[in-house]
């Protein structure tokens, strides 16, 4: 695996904020192939001991809800997320009881399921770094994200680029070329469009990779 080249500026103010004392969360959003799960597990790589990544992803309705809604289609739409399980996530972590760890989800793309109890958040950890798509939606329960971060970053990079990371993602989870592709176009492409527009709400606007 290419190693990981973190951004000077970004590793600073994720080191000020695990150096400011008590909690802090950061949160990284970017349309869907952005960079932000390999920006904030390298960030948290960077900071050992300090830092631990809780991602947006392990909020995805279980497969077997999508398909009762009528939206597995759309798999990854603000409206197939727990946002409101989400942003109460994000309340306890905001505030951490001593002697109390907070397990939250993650997602496992080798079985396309969210898995409760995945990641330890002990209460003395000072840096959460959370990333997702919808972290600076101005949508119901999505806008609550915002006011909770002590920084939100967007990451902005080349359409190009990302689509392409993108198709080869979805192939190496078990799609064909030309379905993942589709999917890409007809799924991706419009959350993308979705998460550019609230790109304004963020702190700072870093152009990554």
């Amino acid at each position: 695996m290419t190693a990981i080249t973190v951004p000077p500026a970004a590793l600073e103010r994720a080191r000020t904020l695990a150096q400011a004392g008590g909690r802090r969360l950061l949160g990284i959003a970017a349309p869907p192939g952005g960079g932000k799960s390999t920006l904030a597990q390298a960030l948290a790589e960077a900071l050992p001991g300090r830092a631990v990544v809780v991602p947006m992803d392990g909020f995805h309705l279980a497969q077997a809800e999508l398909e009762r809604l009528g939206r597995a289609h759309r798999k990854g739409a603000p409206d197939t997320f727990d946002s409101a399980g989400y942003v109460a996530l994000l309340r306890r972590l905001r505030r951490p009881v001593a002697d109390e760890t907070v397990y939250a989800p993650a997602f496992r793309r080798e079985i396309e399921e969210p898995v409760a109890g995945s990641i330890a958040v002990p209460p003395s950890l000072p840096l959460v770094i959370t990333e997702g798509n919808y972290l600076l939606l101005e949508a119901p329960h999505w806008r609550e994200v915002v006011p909770l971060l002590d920084e939100a970053w967007y990451l902005d990079g080349g359409d190009a680029q990302r689509v392409e990371r993108l198709c080869r993602r979805h192939e190496a989870f078990g799609r064909s070329a030309s379905a993942a592709r589709q999917w890409v176009l007809s799924t991706d492409e419009p959350n993308a469009q979705l998460v550019a527009q609230s790109r304004a709400r963020a702190h700072w606007l870093l152009c990554w990779p």
